[in-house]
């Protein structure tokens, strides 16, 4: 399986990703807002897009559907209940569906809700396995609930699913947000040496060569998996002086992204 993450150097920051089949060429794109730039590409390498798949319903996901699939004629996946906000879906899907791609390439479709309730991310069950996760989560960071989500669903999404994924599982975003977020970790968790490190590594680097982090990278440096560190929840309590003196992991997490709306 190759997975071809493409920077696209827009405004919102956005990575738009060709799945292909080593054997065959056929190529899911993944959210092709940058159209032209996912075709490019293919050409390049001599890969078919065949179907594209969008992760939630978004415009700075969906905005090259038309024109990718004019172009290609390719299929369009995306959430079943999406189908009345992304026009011309072939293919809705539920969780635990298997998404093929050529002769060698499956992908399970995770229902993921949370930053939007439509939301599809994508698990490659292989030995050394891959996470498309859209805007449910970035790198070192979680995705916002304002456009469309609940933050409940999140937390449910990030603790009952994501996190118990193979820690060696790398980590697919749809937008690289990454120093912002490590920013929003240390202001959290001042002390996390990790986070530090990583900030420092990161910075200035070439993104069309970005670092992909692992789930266990994540579980140390993404401030929403840290729900049980005594120093975020002392610092937490800084901004909410009434927080139980031990408080539940939702609650740390709802606290947590209700802070870096407005971070």
């Amino acid at each position: 399986m190759i997975i071809e993450q493409i920077w696209t150097g827009n405004n919102w920051r956005n990575f738009n990703y060709l799945i292909v089949c080593p054997e065959t060429g056929e190529a899911l794109a993944v959210d092709p807002l940058e159209h032209e730039m996912c075709l490019s590409l293919a050409k390049e390498k001599g890969w078919d897009v065949t179907q594209i798949l969008n992760t939630h319903e978004h415009g700075d996901h969906t905005g090259g559907n038309a024109d990718m699939m004019k172009a290609t004629g390719a299929s369009l996946l995306a959430h079943e209940n999406a189908k009345d906000k992304i026009p011309d879906i072939s293919r809705g899907l539920k969780a635990g569906d298997v998404i093929k791609i050529g002769k060698s390439v499956e992908l399970e479709a995770l229902d993921t809700p949370g930053h939007t309730m439509s939301h599809v991310c994508l698990f490659a069950h292989v030995d050394d396995p891959a996470l498309i996760c859209g805007d449910t989560m970035f790198n070192a960071g979680a995705g916002h609930c304002k456009s469309g989500g609940h933050p409940e669903s999140l937390y449910d999404t990030f603790v009952n699913q994501l996190a118990k994924l193979p820690d060696h599982t790398r980590i697919y975003p749809g937008h690289d947000y990454i120093e912002n977020n490590l920013q929003f970790t240390l202001d959290r968790e001042p002390d996390n040496k990790k986070a530090q490190q990583l900030l420092q590594d990161i910075k200035g680097q070439d993104t069309n060569e970005a670092l992909v982090t692992t789930l266990a990278l994540e579980k140390e440096v993404n401030t929403f998996y840290r729900l049980q560190s005594p120093g975020v929840i002392e610092k937490l309590r800084e901004a909410f002086p009434d927080l139980p003196e031990n408080p539940d992991e939702k609650t740390v997490f709802l606290k947590l992204r209700e802070l870096r709306n407005d971070w």
